[in-house]
């Protein structure tokens, strides 16, 4: 059994991390306000641009002039898997669900006899893939001491994805991250970036006719560019704002937790020390019955 001092300190000692845990807590939820905001406010833009691409990019899909970036490489054997995750720990099963998705695709595809490769945007995210898969890391990137996401952030990125494409790297990339849905919501999500996904196509209204000035090719060499760094600096803001979400709720369990322990520890503590002076009295009783 703990000494009545072994429970002070332990006390003592979970009151310190309680202090800590409240206060990451509190800056966690002055951050996701910015980062919700953010995240929110690019999405209109993200998902237009999508729509766009998507009605632009079906008068010349399948044709021989669409570019490398709607058309493909004309394969899909080497697969490019981007997971974007925190710099930091302490947020919960954040980056932990997005790798873990990153991880079943991998080993999914792999099965299916292709490559995969890793580009890994964020500390964590190396931490924990290259435990399993760090021969396929091609490469990687992080944003530390980073406190707000900018679109050149994204275009950095962007430019290492085209020209590794260019280059013959890959035939598919892949980006993961996190979508906000609330403080407690965070959904990991896969979205194919290059070649780009045109699933909207067929929902497009085709009975409308569209003359584009420049042609398509013209606007889409300059648009297809664009997107993949609009999407890339969406998913930045996205992870931006579920980090905090993430850490907020976490810090919030860990206050939660350690003001129970601290209730236990002491309860602990009271009926020890009573004990304790029950002993001392019993024995003060016998000594001065024996005399």
């Amino acid at each position: 059994m703990a000494s009545l001092k072994d429970l002070r300190n332990r006390i003592a000692s979970v009151k310190a991390t309680q202090k800590i845990t409240k206060a990451m807590q509190m800056v966690a939820a002055a951050k996701l306000r910015k980062a919700q905001e953010a995240a929110v406010a690019a999405r209109p833009y993200a998902e237009r641009m999508e729509k766009v691409l998507a009605n632009i990019g079906a008068s010349v899909a399948g044709s021989e002039s669409a570019p490398a970036l709607i058309a493909g490489t004309g394969k899909d054997d080497v697969h490019l898997l981007v997971v974007f995750t925190a710099e930091r720990g302490l947020a919960g099963a954040f980056n932990a669900s997005i790798v873990r998705k990153a991880r079943m695709d991998a080993r999914r595809l792999v099965g299916e006899g292709k490559t995969v490769k890793l580009f890994l945007v964020g500390k964590k995210g190396n931490d924990m893939m290259r435990r399993e898969f760090e021969k396929e890391i091609v490469d990687r990137t992080d944003f530390r001491g980073v406190r707000q996401f900018a679109f050149s952030d994204a275009l950095g990125v962007a430019d290492k994805l085209l020209k590794m494409f260019d280059e013959g790297v890959f035939d598919v990339a892949t980006i993961y991250y996190s979508r906000f849905e609330s403080v407690i919501t965070q959904v990991p999500v896969a979205q194919r970036v290059i070649p780009v996904d045109l699933g909207d196509v067929e929902e497009a209204d085709t009975s409308l006719h569209y003359e584009y000035e420049p042609d398509e090719e013209t606007i889409l060499a300059d648009l297809l560019p664009r997107n993949l760094a609009v999407q890339i600096f969406r998913a930045l803001l996205e992870n931006g704002a579920s980090e905090q979400g993430a850490r907020m709720t976490a810090m919030d369990n860990a206050t939660r937790n350690a003001g129970e322990m601290i209730d236990k520890l002491s309860l602990s503590y009271n009926r020890q020390r009573q004990a304790q002076i029950t002993t001392e009295l019993i024995e003060i009783i016998s000594g001065a019955e024996s005399l």
